[in-house]
């Protein structure tokens, strides 16, 4: 008779709100809506407050968040704002004159324009009616896209939509690999988010939440213009490679930790001794989440 495991539910340890606090937020102040940040009238009102009685008062659950007088109130929980220059991971949603319209985890669609994009080869020249007629031959509904590294969001329009482009020749349509969506509040903000894990495996996190995890190419090709993928199956080694470090993100998101190459690492490493079905189980989940929030602490000293 072949053995079964049978889960009870059971009550969940909480883990110390310290170690929570140090190494997701840094000792900043976690609020509720109604709570008071500030009876001080000498500071100034930002996105997520609202003054009453004299008090600033926080509108959204999140973190408190004081640039000089300026206090704001980051939504743990929250849909994607868009900066110029962030980098983003997005889907095609609709193909329309001249642009396409990309789901980026915003409000609104964002928008890609055929302008401001890179020709197969990286041609420069101005588009004609040809290219407008075999935007589909470029990207199709479906698609996943990484815009480059040198200017990722292009601009910001006045109603919260976000335009793209994809100047590089490195980056463009994204092949094989695991998309992973998180909140955009738990992507920390680095100088790249474009990461070659030693693991074996590469990782792009996306400013707006949406997370890419693909096997690290050999070789990359920068002559085709970012619309050739590779479309050869991927090793075994390498898609349980992947599978972990995608439970392991699944497992910080559980626990409200930052994510960003370093966390996520430790806690691939601290997931090693556990298969990676089992990673998903919660009490896995809090003994390797805690295992790198204490390496982080020790980090920071």
């Amino acid at each position: 008779m072949a053995a079964m495991e049978v889960r009870l539910p059971v009550a969940r340890k909480r883990l110390g709100q310290t170690l929570a606090r140090g190494a997701a937020e840094g000792g900043r102040d976690l609020v509720a809506p109604g709570d008071t940040i500030t009876t001080d009238p000498g500071y100034m009102r930002g996105h997520g407050t609202y003054l009453g009685d004299e008090k600033l008062v926080a509108s959204v659950a999140g973190v408190v968040d004081r640039v000089n007088k300026l206090v704001c109130v980051k939504a743990l929980k929250t849909r994607y704002n868009g900066e110029v220059g962030d980098v983003v991971v997005g889907r095609i949603t609709e193909v329309q004159q001249k642009r396409w319209k990309v789901e980026t985890n915003s409000r609104l669609d964002s928008v890609l324009l055929l302008s401001s994009m890179n020709l197969p080869g990286g041609e420069l020249r101005r588009r004609s009616a040809e290219d407008e007629l075999a935007m589909r031959d470029y990207l199709q509904e479906g698609d996943l896209i990484s815009p480059s590294r040198q200017a990722e969001v292009q601009a910001v329009f006045s109603d919260g939509a976000v335009s793209l482009h994809t100047r590089s020749l490195k980056y463009g349509k994204l092949g094989q690999g695991v998309l992973v969506q998180v909140s955009p509040s738990l992507v920390k903000r680095q100088k790249t988010h474009f990461h070659d894990l030693p693991c074996g495996a590469s990782i792009i996190l996306g400013n707006n939440g949406f997370i890419w995890i693909y096997p690290t190419p050999e070789q990359k090709d920068e002559d085709a213009g970012g619309f050739v993928i590779n479309l050869e199956p991927v090793p075994l080694p390498e898609r349980e490679v992947i599978s972990r470090l995608r439970n392991c993100i699944v497992a910080l998101v559980a626990q409200k930790l930052a994510l960003y190459d370093t966390s996520i690492l430790y806690c691939y490493e601290a997931s090693l001794p556990h298969q990676i079905k089992d990673l998903l189980k919660p009490e896995v989940m809090d003994e390797i989440v805690l295992e790198t929030r204490q390496r982080l602490l020790e980090l920071e000293g």
